[in-house]
């Protein structure tokens, strides 16, 4: 006797599950975690180096296009990464849909706000 799936025949085909999304959010959780997984090590040892320099090391650290880019990347990376995490925490604790609309559009708000200010504090570094 074979197991029946209540699920339909195209539902299986593109292996949605409940959330209708599938995998998808589980692998660019990860991704952003490997990415992370690179750009954090290599940003706290080379900051950590260029914050001897006091001030105008630090001024000189972010001046340099590499590392600017690098920082740009890390920082979005790290915001991406906990927008998807706090996207799980309120689908899976919030149980009222329209507070849980509002905190989940506040949350990717709050992360392209943190995201535009990170970027510009940089680039204006950068540039100048």
């Amino acid at each position: 006797m074979t197991k029946q799936s209540i699920r339909t025949p195209l539902g299986q085909v593109r292996g949605l599950g409940s959330a209708r999304h599938g995998a998808g959010h589980f692998i660019t959780q990860r991704v952003s975690a490997i990415a992370l997984l690179f750009l954090v090590p290599w940003f706290l040892i080379t900051l950590i180096g260029a914050v001897r320099g006091g001030y105008d090391g630090a001024l000189i650290y972010i001046a340099d296009p590499f590392n600017a880019v690098l920082i740009i990347l890390t920082v979005g990376a790290a915001l991406y990464h906990m927008r998807l995490g706090m996207q799980v925490v309120v689908e899976d604790y919030i149980l009222k849909n329209s507070t849980k609309t509002v905190l989940l559009i506040l949350n990717t708000f709050i992360c392209i706000t943190l995201f535009a200010a990170a970027a510009y504090a940089v680039l204006k570094i950068a540039i100048a």
